[in-house]
């Protein structure tokens, strides 16, 4: 074959040359793959148990009947990590959103007492950085891990706010070039002593400050989920593709800010809530975290609320999950974000699902987001299934953020925080409804003005939304 190779593992007369006849040959086992990524180690994983016959995504596979799991081949980085899934029993959360909430995650900070090990994809929060200073004044261990190339590149904002932690005493150190097991450090968490926080929002004003986007939080009061998140950080700092900033930063230069931090102000309608939790459990990716994601989607039986900020194409493994269970009868709501750099996309994706919902009479509907001033733009990565299991976290519905990127989620099951989530889900449904577009909702008020001036960006865009399906 052109560009790849076939590899056949040979049984019986090994002894026989080439040239003979080997009619006791036997081939045992043969895989076939195209351009293998340097570094990288193919190998066979086991996919989500399923309710449905067909592929639970579109890598090769290997189908199975209703309810059992499937099989598929991966390629993974050498020194990749290979975590299961954590999960704990009945646990106190302090569950949240942005940019309602934005005390919260500073909070958790400010409370610490022994350590704070911070992951992040990005940083720009002068708040945050003032917050990780004074812990570690008051002798707490702080360590700050992050990206060393989101998308946009390093702005000089933030190299001058990890200058000045390094300077405060602060460890930082940084992801990225050719010893870099995966292409972004994309996850949003942080470990205060025995507490994990874990957000859809980088720590910069527009995220963790609460100036601009609508995203989704949780502080689990767990040991062990702590203990997890640790483990993870220990992994990736520790590994040989992390540098020291002072290192790292040597003899480079960083980017332009895109203009003034964001510093807008929404209205606080949704206050955090201390619940109780029946169980949570951690997804990392790119080890566990879509099998995970799907055998939630898998099990749903009566509602799927999902909003994000864009979905990877009509064929990924998430959707697709999410069509089935529509199509078993399950009660199914999609609200993707309509910002500029995704709205296109995402207005066709919209037509496209409803489009099908009315073709077979599914209980399924898709909306573009209108906050109605409560919020920017979405940039939550949330889930609810059956009102009783709630995702949170940084993982994108694409195939880069699922496997190629490094994120971090977690499961909240019960009731109370089922509702949590689903309440402020349910409200930014609603205020997205009665658009233009045919049906209820197919594009939102207020975006008919900018689908003229969006055709005359999206070529000058496009580069930008391309890349947009690795990083934000």
């Amino acid at each position: 074959m052109v560009g790849g190779e076939t590899v056949r593992l040979v049984g019986g007369d090994t002894a026989a040359s080439e040239t003979e006849d080997r009619e006791n040959t036997t081939i045992a086992s043969a895989v076939t793959y195209e351009n293998a990524p340097e570094g990288e180690r193919r190998h066979r994983v086991r996919t989500a148990a399923r309710r449905s016959g067909r592929g639970a995504d579109g890598s090769e596979s290997a189908s199975g009947a209703d309810g059992e799991r499937t099989t598929r081949w991966r390629w993974t980085p050498l020194g990749a990590t290979d975590f299961g899934v954590a999960r704990t029993g009945p646990v106190e959360v302090r569950a949240f959103v942005l940019p309602d909430a934005p005390g919260v995650p500073l909070e958790a900070l400010r409370r610490a007492d022994r350590r704070i090990l911070l992951g992040g994809y990005s940083f720009a929060s002068p708040r945050v950085a003032d917050a990780l200073a004074s812990a570690t004044r008051r002798g707490v261990e702080v360590r700050v891990l992050v990206d060393g190339a989101p998308v946009g590149g390093l702005s000089r904002r933030s190299a001058e706010l990890l200058d000045s932690l390094v300077a405060r005493g602060v460890e930082v150190r940084v992801l990225g070039g050719p010893r870099a097991r995966y292409d972004f450090h994309h996850a949003k968490y942080a470990v205060a002593d025995d507490r994990a926080l874990v957000m859809t929002e980088n720590w910069k004003p527009a995220g963790t400050g609460g100036h601009a986007s609508r995203g989704w939080g949780a502080v689990v009061r767990s040991e062990a989920a702590a203990g997890r998140l640790a483990d993870l950080f220990e992994a990736d700092a520790g590994w040989r593709g992390a540098q020291p900033w002072s290192e790292f930063r040597r003899g480079r230069t960083f980017t332009a800010a895109e203009g003034a931090p964001a510093n807008a102000t929404y209205p606080s309608n949704v206050a955090s809530s201390n619940l109780d939790v029946a169980s949570s459990s951690i997804l990392i990716a790119p080890d566990n975290a879509e099998d995970a994601l799907l055998s939630e989607l898998n099990a749903a039986d009566e509602s799927i609320r999902v909003q994000q900020v864009a979905v990877g194409g009509r064929t990924h493994s998430l959707l697709r999950a999410t069509l089935r269970a529509a199509r078993r009868g399950v009660k199914v709501e999609i609200l993707l974000s309509s910002a500029w750099y995704v709205e296109e996309d995402n207005r066709k994706l919209v037509e496209w699902l409803n489009r099908v919902a009315d073709e077979e009479d599914l209980p399924l509907e898709a909306r573009l987001a209108d906050s109605r001033g409560r919020y920017e733009k979405i940039h939550a990565k949330g889930v609810v299934v059956d009102g009783e299991a709630a995702v949170v976290g940084s993982l994108n519905w694409n195939n880069h953020s699922a496997r190629e990127n490094r994120e971090v989620a977690v499961v909240l099951r019960g009731e109370e925080v089922g509702g949590f989530y689903a309440d402020v889900f349910d409200s930014d449904w609603e205020a997205s409804a009665g658009g233009a577009g045919g049906g209820s909702n197919r594009v939102p008020v207020g975006l008919l003005g900018a689908v003229a001036v969006g055709a005359l960006v999206a070529i000058a865009f496009a580069k930008r939304e391309v890349v947009f399906e690795k990083g934000r």
